[in-house]
């Protein structure tokens, strides 16, 4: 599914494009292999409360997001190689690009809105 990502509190547009991973493979492909992912940009793991880095080429911004859409936790700039990056409490995270969470406002205080748009 593709959607977009709102507060909600303020509903304000947090990212354009959201992918859910809502197969198995998206779920073990993920963002593996990109050497870029667009600003605009974050994959959803629904039913997830922590994933790895191995194989990865860029840094990610990990969200860890708990079952009424609370951010729970943050993990800035994972580096690629990690093997396990995860947060107790957490329902679902977003990954995205490094940096992406604190240009978006994104934190522990952050409520968020999953707008599905489509079925891909």
């Amino acid at each position: 599914m593709i959607g977009e990502l709102r507060d909600a509190r303020t509903g304000r547009l947090l990212v354009a494009r959201l992918i859910a991973a809502d197969t198995a493979v998206a779920r073990t492909v993920g963002l593996l292999g990109r050497t870029r992912i667009p600003d605009d940009e974050a994959m959803w793991f629904d039913r997830c409360s922590a994933v790895h880095t191995l194989g990865m080429r860029v840094a990610i911004d990990v969200v860890f997001v708990d079952e009424d859409g609370g951010v729970v936790d943050v993990a800035c700039a994972v580096r690629p190689w990690n093997p396990w990056v995860g947060r107790r409490g957490a329902r679902g995270l977003l990954e995205m690009a490094a940096g992406n969470a604190a240009r978006c406002g994104i934190s522990a205080s952050t409520k968020l809105e999953f707008r599905w748009l489509s079925r891909t």
